[in-house]
């Protein structure tokens, strides 16, 4: 699965939702099934600007028909419904390192 980092840099939110925009718009134009968002969950351990921009997008992505879903961290495992309902349809994410690690910094997308 490929990754997309859209924390490299410490970005402002503005400029992390253009490289998302960009990055997932080239991804969905090589046919790749799934990828990975690494946003990170914030330096206050409250829950990251990045995190939330990110998913309220990929939240709209999905909603216009350009991902067919996404699965934050925290669920990306075989403990969580939505985890294991992305295994069966990629079942590639199960080799992914953080499968299973609940990690609140990533996002999988998942496209149609």
């Amino acid at each position: 699965m490929r990754t997309i980092n859209i924390e490299i840099g410490m970005p402002n939110s503005e400029d992390a939702m253009n490289t998302l925009n960009n990055r997932i718009y080239a991804e969905r134009a090589t046919r790749a099934r799934c990828v990975k968002i690494i946003h990170g969950y914030g330096s206050t351990g409250k829950g990251g600007v990045l995190k939330r921009a990110c998913r309220q997008k990929l939240m709209g992505y999905k909603r216009s028909g350009i991902i067919k879903g996404y699965c934050p961290g925290e669920n990306f495992g075989p403990f969580s419904e939505e985890g294991r309902k992305f295994v069966e349809i990629c079942p590639e994410v199960r080799n992914d390192l953080d499968w299973g690690r609940e990690n609140p910094g990533v996002t999988i997308v998942l496209f149609r």
